[in-house]
């Protein structure tokens, strides 16, 4: 037995480092996404900074390690078995849900599915010790009053971050307006010592004053003298960042580089823990019962986690390194960084949500609270601060998507509130807190426009709403989870441990597979990039190529794809067939918002010559959608049903026509990928003779059908009409396509 729980144990440790990487995935964005944003250096110079603040941090975080132990559960009255089995139940069930929250590109919360997995967990053990001991309740097993506080923290810290973001952001955009560079020497000043203050209590004085590596005496004194130090800190820099804006160094970024240090140290210290804490409780538990002879498993409680941690330097050291790595290689962590960018920057571009009621009408009763506000507002009150907001004024850097400003205000503001939690030893969020004051600073920036905001809103709601499933999704799996452990022994755990390594690698092999960058997104990139409006149309005109000929390519596949299922009669291929249309279907609208943004930054006397084809092809692209659909949804209620089968009279007929429709299809194809429309008259002149044959069978057929007294013939035949009126407007789509084509893309 003492061997089995030594694999345990070495599993947990394993999956800790697992777990490192899976989670700095997901919360990365909390300290990179606004140095990113704002484009404050290079991605290496930010990934530098970054790195030493996680470094710092780890080896700073000792102090948050008792939650795991001790901060949920009640130890004592626990058995080494039972602890074992929430530690190995919260580590894998916390690992899949924040690789699958990676998968979408959606950032949560590691210390929620860490408070809510041991939540979950001990809550079910403590069920079932309490039927089986009545003399037992739920105080004595769970600490419910840390739990409740920790689970109001996390939550609460979401508003606050929103609204803090949106006051504080707003009175600096008054103060900076969005012409930073004409911002006088005094107010950089003032906000560098306000910022850099603020950082430095962070950074040196909680943080150092927390640390077992300074003596006792200096910390005393350092408490003793807060405030001098504090005084003194703001004179010294805010001085300095006037002295430095004189010399043309822009201060803002020097405090954005500072921020981005002081909120990955805040990271590693507030949420270490999170990734393996519970691992390290479960290494102490496992020495602990191996160190008093390896008991029996159903009886030796562990007293001993109800110590305070004791983190070995090494461990800690490791961890930083090892969330150091991942930062640094991770491509779920880009993806995830990327949604919240995004769903801040200033300017328009691809929205990676759509829209939703919710969304709806939450934006129109703002707009319209707005709108009274404004006309109770004295005018010339309401005239000048829209001055102060006039983003004309500023400029942002190439391919940036806020200012420094905002990005300085998101991580200062983030930092101060993430270390009150540290201080009160409650594990905030920080995704929650960098996020909600990111969403809330752009609110205040006016970033949000009225063809923008519902999308954003859906993007927020989105991932407000994924976060209040993740709780309850973490409770509710740990939950089974254990019970199944407690039930099934270390059979169970053994195949669970399994299922985690399956899981990620079945993850980690369909994340690489969507996450080749297609040549048509860096192209998109490089148009949004670009200021060159020559360059832009010439871009644009090979993502448009690109966009045709990849739906082209659907559009022939999934046509002949639903004639085979209704020859062969498969019903499942008719279904699958039916999810890929819905999934183009979003594609195509995603592309197309894309390519209208571009087309706005091309040259106006092209865009308005080549606008009317533009939007010609843009159609075209929807149009075959739709008639496939109309196709496939009477064949697959057709074959769902199982009735009769198509005749073979109908599939002989119609077979010329189906290799015809495919050649110029082909064709079409070549021409649209090659950008050589020489063929494009016989193409042409082709499709119209098809069309006059597909008529003619569609005559035959409907005079056929008239004098048909058999309803299971006529059943047929309707079909029938169906693929043959379609095929025919799916030529005359392939025709407008082509059209289309020829007058916005042929080379020069």
């Amino acid at each position: 037995m003492e061997f089995i729980y030594l694999i345990i144990t070495a599993f947990l440790l394993i999956l800790a480092a697992i777990g490192l990487f899976v989670g700095v995935s997901n919360d990365a964005v909390n300290f990179l996404s606004a140095a990113i944003g704002a484009k404050a250096g290079s991605f290496r110079t930010i990934l530098i900074v970054a790195s030493l603040g996680v470094l710092v941090g780890a080896l700073m975080s000792a102090g948050m390690m008792d939650v795991a132990r001790h901060g949920i559960m009640q130890p004592s009255n626990f058995t080494f078995r039972e602890v074992m089995i929430v530690f190995l139940a919260v580590v894998t069930t916390n690992i899949i849900v924040l690789d699958r929250f990676n998968d979408l590109g959606l950032p949560t919360s590691s210390t929620v599915t860490l408070v809510f997995g041991l939540l979950g967990a001990t809550f079910t053990l403590a069920m079932i010790k309490i039927q089986a001991d009545p003399s037992l309740s739920l105080s004595t097993l769970m600490n419910t009053d840390k739990a409740l506080s920790l689970i109001i923290a996390i939550f609460a810290s979401v508003a606050i971050a929103f609204v803090c973001g949106l006051v504080v952001q707003w009175l600096s955009r008054v103060v900076f307006t969005f012409n930073l560079q004409g911002s006088s020497w005094l107010t950089q000043g003032l906000f560098g010592g306000i910022s850099f203050s603020v950082l430095t209590y962070f950074i040196f004085i909680e943080t150092l004053s927390e640390s077992p590596l300074i003596a006792a005496e200096v910390k005393a004194w350092i408490a003793s003298n807060t405030t001098l130090l504090l005084c003194a800190t703001f004179v010294v820099t805010a001085v300095l960042s006037a002295v430095l804006y004189a010399l043309r160094v822009n201060v803002l970024r020097l405090v954005v580089f500072c921020g981005t240090f002081a909120l990955a140290m805040a990271f590693a210290g507030n949420d270490l823990v999170n990734f393996i804490g519970v691992p390290l409780a479960g290494l102490d538990s496992y020495q602990d019962w191996a160190g008093h002879g390896a008991t029996d498993i159903n009886s030796y409680m562990m007293s001993s986690l109800a110590q305070s941690a004791r983190s070995p330097f090494t461990y800690l050291a490791i961890a930083g390194v090892l969330m150091i790595i991942a930062m640094a290689t991770s491509k779920k962590a880009h993806h995830v960084v990327q949604t919240s960018v995004d769903l801040s920057r200033q300017d328009e571009g691809d929205e990676m949500f759509g829209t939703s009621q919710a969304a709806r009408s939450l934006v129109r009763a703002v707009q319209d609270s707005g709108s009274r506000l404004r006309h109770a507002a004295p005018r010339h009150l309401v005239a000048a601060i829209d001055r102060r907001f006039d983003k004309e004024a500023g400029h942002l850097d190439s391919d940036a998507a806020f200012d420094m400003l905002r990005a300085a205000i998101n991580l200062v503001l983030s930092s101060a509130l993430i270390i009150v939690g540290t201080n009160y030893k409650l594990p905030l969020s920080t995704t929650y807190v960098t996020f909600m004051v990111a969403m809330g600073t752009s609110l205040a920036d006016r970033a949000w426009t009225r063809d923008s905001a519902v999308y954003r809103v859906t993007g927020v709601l989105s991932v407000i709403g994924g976060w209040l499933i993740t709780a309850g999704i973490t409770f509710a799996a740990c939950a089974l989870v254990c019970l199944l452990m407690h039930l099934g022994g270390v059979v169970v755990m053994l195949a669970m441990m399994a299922a985690v390594i399956y899981s990620l690698v079945r993850s980690h092999i369909r994340f690489a597979g969507r996450q080749k960058d297609s040549h048509q997104e860096q192209l998109y990139k490089l148009m949004m990039r670009s200021h060159d409006p020559e360059l832009v149309w010439d871009l644009l005109q090979r993502h448009i190529s690109q966009t045709q000929v990849s739906i082209c390519r659907f559009t022939l596949q999934h046509y002949n794809l639903i004639l085979d299922g209704l020859e062969h009669e498969r019903v499942r291929q008719l279904r699958d067939v039916g999810k890929d249309l819905r999934r183009q279907q979003e594609e195509l609208k995603r592309t197309r918002r894309k390519e209208f943004l571009s087309l706005r930054r091309i040259p106006r006397n092209i865009a308005l010559e080549r606008n009317t084809w533009f939007h010609l092809g843009a159609n075209s692209n929807q149009q075959y959608i739709y008639t496939l659909k109309r196709m496939l949804e009477p064949v697959k209620e057709h074959i769902d049903n199982n009735f009769s089968p198509m005749p073979e009279a109908y599939l002989n007929e119609f077979t010329p026509m189906r290799n015809t429709i495919n050649e110029l299809m082909d064709e079409t194809l070549n021409m649209l990928e090659s950008r050589d429309f020489k063929g494009y008259k016989n193409v042409m002149s082709q499709a119209d003779q098809c069309k006059d044959d597909l008529s003619q069978l569609r005559e035959r057929l409907i005079d056929n059908m008239q004098g048909s007294d058999n309803s299971s013939s006529y059943r047929t035949a309707l079909i029938y009409l169906t693929v043959l009126q379609e095929s025919q407007e799916m030529l005359s789509i392939m025709r407008h396509q082509l059209r289309a084509a020829q007058k916005l893309l042929a080379r020069a």
